[in-house]
């Protein structure tokens, strides 16, 4: 995994960044700016530039870009509420941090994520220019959206060289975004852009179809929700901007001939049995960030319940730059609740004044020391602290297996069945069927898909998923005698059965209380079809097999025949967590975990019964790295 040091950190993660005070009192807007490319397309950009009593700053300055499909127009009256919202959210406060709650939802916008999400206005304030554009296809863009597609990342560097040869810059820019502007600012990098100084990426993922599109094999709701979405705002232009741009014929002139678009595709996926798409393909591999290629300065800053939360290391890792110049930064936190806490005497410094601090350094050339910081910063899940490390997992973690077995422990009587977890193989051969029923909305996952806006109804979306478990079979370990860190990622290998065709398997590691609740902590799914391993891309440590990557491509597919035992190998998302002495660990496996998964009806008609079969010969264990804490 990550590289150590070279040389000392020093900084603590609530380390304060000197980002100077505001150099230009006022900024100055210009709306729905029309960029033209290559192909006769225009993009239209909002730019904010700061300025004084006599206008906007006359000196070009650098750039701060944000590609986005999410309608500019939106966001940036969203922009109006920034101030009031984060009075609201300091107004709330948060919580003590130990377990992310409804409180700290709702103390979001006092971290400052609002900013970044749109432009940042700390960061112009003290001298650069912000841009945000929507790509190709949304917001008040004509052409046809198709998302990172080889045409919109020609387009990024297309927009970018406008932007440089305009009075205003200096030449210089970095990109930025949150989730698929990060993703796009990540893409942008790996282009390697001249002029490029920095990108700071909040909620970013390295492979979005393989961690949201297709979780462990199957797709996800919330990718359709989110296609409608970017789909009905694109119909929502702002009409001034186009009639200045004239571009109102063309606008509409693409929109009636691509009126759905992805939508329709979508559909065909999810209806379609075997669609060359619903696996892992030369299409989505086009979509991707090159990161082996990225040469600026870059901070992934990620959340342990985000939707991309499986990936902050891998893009860590692959990035290849010496620490400092790479960061990853990573809370407790869902994919809407960023930066929750930021600000606070024992935290890090807000959002918005972080992501300033880390443009002055590479693009100003100012020595802030936030090169020094990190290069690993984590809010660790059971106590709330925050911690620097040179590498990540925890070097002082050792490997341990925890074997399941059918003993009844007693501390699960709501579950499907209540079973246990060792250090020990079982010397008892059984069967666990996995539990039948109608689909549990109350739960964990149900947190993560609305991006932790569900969390707002209840500790049974966020840290108590007991309800979820009467469709599971749970395995739960003995009270631990020690506070115990976990770190790192994990992989689950289960010996099971199927009555069908194939079989889905959701996997969800828990912290369970002294008082019964069952706290997520970190997860994974597979379907059992696409249980190939691909050994050049997953992480093995003195031959045990620690994170599984599975090919998902349609060549891939492996035979699951009704009746016969076979072996799975399930990826557990990488996390922090403390579990206090007196907790246990606990995992529950069910056979499916809606709203994170659906699986398609076409896929529905090969599942029937599955089954874990606990077989001393070829045991059922879960691989973890464990440390004191």
């Amino acid at each position: 995994m990550a590289q150590p040091l070279t040389t000392a950190t020093t900084l603590p993660p609530n380390h304060r960044f000197d980002i100077g005070p505001a150099r230009y009192p006022k900024l100055f807007g210009a709306t729905s700016v029309p960029i033209e490319m290559s192909d006769g397309a225009v993009l239209t950009a909002d730019i904010l530039r700061p300025g004084d009593g006599g206008g906007p700053a006359r000196e070009p300055l650098p750039a701060i870009i944000n590609f986005t499909p999410y309608n500019k127009m939106i966001n940036r009256h969203s922009m109006r509420w920034n101030t009031a919202l984060r009075a609201l959210g300091e107004r709330v406060g948060s919580s003590d941090r130990r377990r992310f709650t409804a409180r700290d939802v709702l103390h979001t916008p006092a971290g400052g994520i609002l900013e970044p999400f749109v432009i940042n206005r700390t960061a112009v304030h003290r001298g650069y220019v912000g841009l945000m554009i929507d790509v190709r296809g949304t917001g008040t863009s004509t052409g046809s959206w198709d998302f990172f597609q080889p045409r919109e990342q020609q387009d990024y560097l297309e927009a970018i060289a406008w932007v440089r040869e305009q009075p205003w810059c200096n030449g210089e820019f970095v990109v930025t975004g949150v989730s698929y502007g990060a993703i796009s600012a990540l893409i942008t990098a790996g282009l390697r852009p001249e002029g490029l100084r920095a990108v700071f990426a909040i909620e970013a993922g390295e492979d979005p179809m393989r961690e949201l599109g297709l979780t462990g094999g199957v797709p996800t709701p919330g990718m359709m929700l989110w296609i409608l979405a970017v789909t009905g705002s694109k119909w929502l232009p702002s009409v001034p901007g186009l009639v200045r741009a004239g571009i109102t014929k063309q606008f509409l002139r693409d929109r009636i001939a691509d009126p759905a678009g992805w939508v329709r595709h979508a559909i065909d996926i999810g209806l379609t049995e075997n669609h060359p798409d619903s696996f892992l393909n030369p299409m989505w591999a086009s979509k991707l960030a090159r990161f082996e290629d990225i040469s600026a300065p870059t901070w992934i800053h990620g959340g342990w319940h985000d939707v991309y939360n499986r990936s902050n290391f891998r893009m860590f890792d692959r990035i290849p730059l010496s620490a400092g110049e790479k960061q990853v930064f990573v809370d407790d936190s869902y994919h809407l609740t960023v930066g929750s806490g930021l600000g606070a005497p024992d935290s890090p410094q807000a959002l918005d004044e972080l992501q300033c601090a880390w443009f002055d350094r590479w693009a100003k050339g100012i020595d802030n020391g936030i090169d020094r910081y990190g290069p690993i910063t984590v809010r660790r899940q059971g106590d709330g602290q925050w911690l620097r490390h040179s590498e990540f997992p925890d070097p002082s973690a050792s490997l341990q297996r925890l074997y399941l077995n059918s003993e009844i422990t007693g501390t699960a009587t709501h579950a499907g069945t209540d079973a246990g977890l060792s250090a020990e193989a079982t010397e008892i051969e059984s069967r666990l069927p996995l539990p039948t029923g109608r689909m549990r909305m109350a739960s964990n996952n149900t947190g993560i898909m609305s991006m932790g806006v569900a969390l707002l109804f209840g500790r049974r979306f966020g840290t108590d998923d007991r309800h979820a478990e009467a469709g599971a079979v749970t395995f739960t370990s003995e009270p631990l005698a020690a506070d115990t860190v976990l770190s790192g990622a994990m992989n689950l290998h289960l010996n099971v059965e199927a009555e069908g065709t194939d079989a889905f398997w959701s996997v969800t590691v828990c912290d369970v209380e002294p008082g019964g609740a069952s706290v997520p902590i970190t997860r994974g799914a597979l379907l059992s079809s696409l249980r190939a391993i691909d050994t050049a891309g997953s992480e093995y440590v003195d031959g045990e097999l620690v994170f599984p990557l599975h090919s998902l491509t349609a060549e891939s597919v492996l035979p699951v025949v009704p009746g016969e035992p076979f072996a799975i190998d399930i990826e557990i998302n990488p996390t922090e967590a403390v579990l206090p002495a007196g907790h246990r660990l606990r995992i529950a496996v069910s056979r499916t975990s809606f709203p994170r998964h659906l699986i398609p009806p076409w896929k529905q008609r090969a599942i029937t019964g599955q089954a874990i079969v606990l077989d001393p010969h070829r045991p059922s264990y879960l691989t973890l790295r464990t440390a004191r804490a």
